[in-house]
């Protein structure tokens, strides 16, 4: 998931983060820059040198894609859109968005805010690399490596195919024209599967000309392409489905509540196997305290269920990720999603009035799609 990996800080309020694919990424372009590009056209260069140069050229390229994430991100926070944080992964950078924007008129500006900013970027190291000549050689080779790039990162970006800038530049047109985001989005997300599949050929055709590396590159983009235009649709087509209800709908009010100090023996024995639940509530003196599932019972080695006490496995209410009864079953949803959990409290001034499972919001889905609503 995108929303794991490493902090790095906040930018204009946003958590920055960097995914453990980064690395992998991080070290390839590092290697492609001093064995290929600086190894190549600066020969008379040192080993050291060309290392130093890869990896401060590596930095600045990303740097300069955070620039674009950030670009994207300012631009929606003016239209007051939450950013939850931005994530460097192995393929640039994503913005991990609250909401959707809900005009075609805030998507476009969003859309070309990022390519605006790489433009802006590729231009300014151009500028350098060409205007300041009594610069060391050092710099000039990375300024025009990253204006170049930078400029090829916008291009990229603005094909026409959703998820790419380009993919949603084409969607807040059509859903301007039609006032249809779900159809908009689907003509844009096919787009994008067409381009995917279409790199992914010129990737397998690359390889069979030999150049084996930058067609298992290119394919490999393609397929990422074509599975996030796929991804997003279905997104839209859940929101569209979840649209307007509520967490009351769905949850459970029957929950058990059990005490503090229950051996973990004593409640599985007595309330999972004979209930079939799988989460229950803590409470001390009338009051919640805490949540235990079978997922923090399974944490536990089965020789300690005998002497440890519920008190001691369960998760503390102040740690628990909870909803309000009114609560979108789209944001449910995305909770259950980015913290991996089955189920979650559904908590009305302090007190857990109810839960809400996974496998009963799976079910909500595939019957609402089956009816066609």
């Amino acid at each position: 998931m995108l929303t794991e990996g490493i902090s790095i800080g906040r930018a204009f309020g946003i958590p920055l983060r960097l995914h453990y694919s980064w690395f992998i990424i991080f070290v390839l372009i590092v290697w492609s820059l001093t064995a290929g590009y600086f190894a190549a056209t600066y020969p008379h260069w040192g080993l050291v040198i060309s290392i130093a140069a890869g990896i401060v050229t590596s930095l600045l390229f990303f740097g300069s894609v955070l620039a674009h994430e950030l670009m994207h991100s300012l631009v929606a926070q003016a239209a007051g859109i939450p950013i939850h944080s931005i994530t460097l992964f192995i393929f640039g950078g994503v913005s991990q968005m609250a909401e959707e924007p809900k005009q075609p008129q805030v998507e476009l500006r969003m859309a070309l805010a990022g390519p605006a900013a790489s433009l802006l970027l590729g231009g300014i190291f151009l500028t350098i690399w060409y205007w300041l000549v009594d610069i060391p050689e050092f710099i000039k080779a990375i300024s025009f490596w990253l204006g170049w790039i930078n400029i090829f990162l916008a291009g990229f970006n603005l094909i026409p195919g959703f998820p790419l800038d380009g993919g949603r530049v084409l969607r807040s047109l059509l859903w301007w024209q039609s006032r249809n985001l779900r159809k908009s989005t689907q003509i844009a997300a096919n787009v994008g599967r067409g381009i995917g599949y279409l790199l992914i050929l010129i990737g397998i055709a690359l390889i069979f000309f030999g150049a084996w590396i930058n067609g298992l590159w290119l394919a490999f983009i393609g397929w990422f392409l074509e599975n996030a235009a796929a991804s997003s649709y279905r997104q839209l087509a859940l929101q569209d489905i979840l649209k307007g209800h509520k967490a009351s709908e769905l949850m459970t009010q029957d929950c058990p509540i059990v005490q503090p100090e229950f051996t973990i023996q004593h409640l599985v024995n007595e309330q999972i196997l004979t209930s079939g639940r799988r989460c229950f509530p803590v409470a001390q003196h009338n009051s919640v305290i805490g949540l235990i599932t079978i997922h923090d019972i399974k944490a536990v080695p089965r020789e300690q269920w005998l002497t440890k006490t519920v008190a001691e496995t369960m998760t503390p209410v102040t740690k628990l990720k909870s909803v309000s009864p009114d609560e979108d079953l789209t944001t449910v949803l995305r909770i259950l999603t980015d913290n991996n959990i089955n189920q979650i409290p559904v908590v009305k001034d302090g007190d857990i009035i109810g839960m809400v499972a996974r496998d009963n919001l799976l079910s909500f889905i595939s019957i609402r799609s089956e009816l066609g609503k």
